[in-house]
């Protein structure tokens, strides 16, 4: 009963934070309409007419902080919260502004709205950041982190190095092998605010899961392949039995209709957005030491296709002259100056909107892997290959909520996750989160030299 209250007052914290924040940077904007831009309208608006504008507001900034992770108070890491609220309050006051002009109907009087605009931007900007210092450093004070039991299975897979990156929230106190006497593991399982179970078979999970629901104990587990394929089903009512359906189909051939339209158009308008930055990126790297501007290699996409992907090079040339694949590590030698920094701004990645608009790819999907890789990775994880189900795409699941070097078996598992889970909602998601990992350098990270190995042989 103790652990439900704490969660509820989580929840009313972070949503009285929310509300806060909300109250603040819409108290901001009213007071700049009222001084400074109803006086440029025509008719000036009354209070109904105030009262409009503001919820108008009020509805684009919660729609865009929710969108882009800015309400995510005491949960999401302070580099991330603060960024998704630069994004959203960006979008917010582009949409007002426009808004604004519109009414307004004196283009003359644009580049003075603009002004006060973005005056209005850095001061809500800085209302949040001050938020979240106070607020975030006050939620770690009051809910201190979980303090979990982990049951690891046969297999050591470094769980717990990964959970003590968020030690504000989480707080592995004990290990236990899952194959230790099963009244031993009870006996502790009371004594946690949560479990953690770590890769351990079906038949001790659901007997542990069984209880910790039984007993409302939360419980955290690292799902296998058919646990996140049984995440998709859709429920049957026909009778009195409970029944599920898994269809296993990949993408519907309307979504699939859709997809490709979507991808058409926003890889076009990418192409031409983008074509300055490409058109420098090639100057840089022509002039760097006179190689070839673009790097092709063969990848995998929908079905087992084959196909040549484009990207900007950023090694040297003949970094793989004995055509074997060497994954680039952190400090790879191989990577010139100019290579490392289109890397890093994901530079690189921008001719595969060619790719896109030709139809090899999507903007959204499982990234296409080298021939190869899928040969090997197939052999070790036979279910490597359920990615194919989807056409391979510019950023995906595992590029948004892993990194360069996660490993296979964990990409393999997201990208399922974004194939189970699909829809169009979910595209859009995953670019607005694209867009927040440029400006985080742990997504870039490269393989250590003990992975780059095990990936040679």
């Amino acid at each position: 009963m103790r652990k439900i209250k704490i969660e509820f007052w989580k929840k009313i914290y972070v949503r009285s934070v929310n509300l806060l924040m909300l109250i603040l940077i819409n108290g901001a904007f009213y007071l700049t309409w009222l001084q400074k831009w109803n006086m440029l309208m025509n008719r000036y608006f009354e209070n109904k007419g105030n009262i409009l504008i503001s919820l108008i507001y009020l509805t684009l900034s919660t729609f865009f902080l929710k969108t882009w992770g800015g309400f995510e108070v005491g949960y999401a890491k302070t580099v991330n919260l603060a960024l998704g609220q630069v994004f959203g309050m960006i979008c917010t006051n582009f949409v007002i502004y426009i808004q604004i002009v519109l009414m307004v109907g004196d283009v003359q009087l644009a580049k003075k709205i603009a002004i006060e605009m973005i005056t209005l931007l850095v001061g809500n900007i800085v209302i949040l950041l001050l938020c979240d210092i106070i607020f975030v450093k006050l939620y770690r004070k009051i809910f201190p982190p979980l303090r979990i039991l982990q049951i690891n299975g046969e297999y050591k897979n470094f769980l717990n190095q990964k959970m003590s990156a968020r030690r504000d929230k989480y707080k592995i106190c004990e290990e236990i092998s899952v194959f230790k006497p099963e009244n031993e593991i009870f006996d502790k399982l009371n004594h946690y605010d949560a479990i953690l179970l770590n890769d351990i078979p079906s038949e001790y999970k659901n007997k542990i899961l069984k209880y910790c629901f039984e007993h409302s104990i939360r419980v955290y587990f690292t799902p296998k392949i058919s646990d996140i394929i049984v995440k998709g089903t859709e429920e049957i009512n026909l009778f009195d039995s409970p029944l599920f359906l898994c269809k296993n189909i990949g993408l519907t051939i309307g979504q699939r209709v859709f997809k490709r339209i979507f991808d058409i158009l926003l890889s076009l308008v990418g192409l031409i957005i983008t074509s300055p930055f490409m058109l420098i990126a090639a100057i840089c790297i022509k002039v760097y030491d006179g190689g070839p501007v673009f790097f092709k290699q063969e990848r995998c996409t929908y079905g087992g296709k084959v196909f040549w992907i484009y990207k900007f090079r950023s090694m040297i040339v003949d970094a793989e002259k004995d055509g074997k694949s060497k994954p680039a590590t952190d400090d790879d030698d191989r990577i010139t100056p100019v290579g490392r920094f289109i890397r890093k701004t994901r530079i690189d990645e921008l001719p595969q909107l060619l790719n896109i608009f030709k139809g090899d790819m999507s903007i959204v999907g499982p990234r296409p892997e080298r021939i190869e890789h899928i040969e090997k990775y197939g052999k070790e994880i036979p279910e490597f290959t359920y990615r194919l189900k989807v056409k391979g795409g510019l950023t995906g699941y595992a590029q948004v909520y892993g990194k360069y070097n996660t490993t296979a078996l964990d990409k393999l598992k997201m990208d399922l996750l974004y194939i189970v889970n699909y829809s169009i909602l979910v595209d859009f998601q995953i670019l607005f989160e694209t867009v927040k990992i440029i400006f985080q350098k742990e997504s870039t990270e490269g393989f250590t030299e003990e992975q780059k190995q095990k990936i040679e042989k």
